[in-house]
């Protein structure tokens, strides 16, 4: 089943009520020069079930504590803005899988070994995935980045995917040649930050789900980062991302310094695109759980290669 992500740009009372998110928005229901049916319209509910992510974009959110209790039990995620409108921070449940401990215990005991070839397998999927899109948006070369993703080592001790991240970001973006990838940069740079930061929600949502530990990585260690294995398993995903935000560019005439309403709102069907997968068209958020469920099976010795899509078959 498809979650919904939901986004909450204005002040808004969010509550739990019979398993149900309600919704009040305080601008409408003290408005009393409406008439009193429009203002008891403006209260919607939506079942807890049906809802994957929440984005709270706005400093005037108040949201009760049953309500994230309800929503972390549902092993949903909630993304905290800041006041300058961008993601910087994420609330998961603690537990989404009946063999938490075992997941846990067989993650953390896995080998170096292992590791490496995991990321070997992360990185061949991305540069694929990046060559893909590469080529359905341009008409660069991409048979370097080929020979590249075939010639990634275990641990991809040659850094093949720096080497293609400079000719990708160089040349992505048809229209902008001098483009940096920089998350402090320019627009649209702050298309692509966003985007992410719902990209890693939804991976490390369905992380969660399989009995991993996101703080786990595979090759991400870094000692203040929460999230080192959804950045890990992200990779390959992002090109999805960066192909809505080239899609997102050619709708509009101007990308500004902070993202439209409409903007984000593009951004946030980031978790319905369809991706091919195993062989078969998946929305991304459906991938990932396959994507995660994989990767446990390859820390507990059941699987060899985690299962990644390719951006290549989706243009088939």
């Amino acid at each position: 089943m498809i979650k919904k992500t939901l986004y909450f740009g204005n002040p808004a009372y969010l509550s739990l009520t019979n398993k149900q998110l309600v919704v009040k928005l305080p601008e409408v229901e003290n408005a009393n020069n409406l008439p009193e049916p429009i203002r008891k319209e403006s209260v919607r509910t939506i079942p807890i079930e049906d809802i994957g992510i929440i984005i709270l974009d706005h400093q005037r959110i108040t949201i009760t504590q049953g309500l994230i209790a309800a929503l972390l039990e549902n092993n949903a995620a909630l993304i905290s803005c800041s006041d300058k409108r961008m993601p910087t921070g994420m609330l998961l449940p603690l537990q989404g899988n009946t063999i938490h401990s075992e997941r846990f215990r067989q993650q953390i005991d896995a080998t170096v070994p292992l590791k490496k070839q995991l990321w070997q397998q992360t990185i061949k999927a991305k540069i694929e995935n990046q060559a893909a899109i590469l080529s359905q948006h341009t008409l660069k070369s991409v048979a370097r980045m080929y020979v590249m993703a075939k010639d990634v080592k275990s641990g991809d001790p040659d850094n093949y995917e720096a080497q293609a991240a400079v000719y990708y970001w160089r040349n992505v973006f048809a229209d902008m040649p001098d483009f940096i990838r920089d998350p402090d940069g320019t627009p649209p740079n702050n298309l692509l930050n966003y985007g992410y930061a719902i990209l890693r929600a939804t991976v490390a949502r369905a992380l969660v789900a399989s009995g991993l530990l996101p703080v786990e990585g595979i090759h991400h260690h870094n000692r203040y980062n929460a999230y080192c294995l959804a950045d890990d398993i992200m990779e390959p995903y992002r090109p999805y991302v960066d192909k809505l935000v080239i899609e997102i560019i050619s709708k509009y005439a101007e990308i500004p310094d902070v993202l439209t309403v409409d903007m984000k709102s593009d951004l946030l069907s980031i978790p319905i695109i369809d991706v091919m997968i195993g062989g078969k068209k998946r929305p991304l958020m459906v991938a990932i759980s396959e994507t995660t469920s994989s990767l446990a099976k390859c820390f507990s010795g059941e699987l060899r290669k985690i299962s990644y899509p390719n951006a290549f078959i989706s243009k088939i």
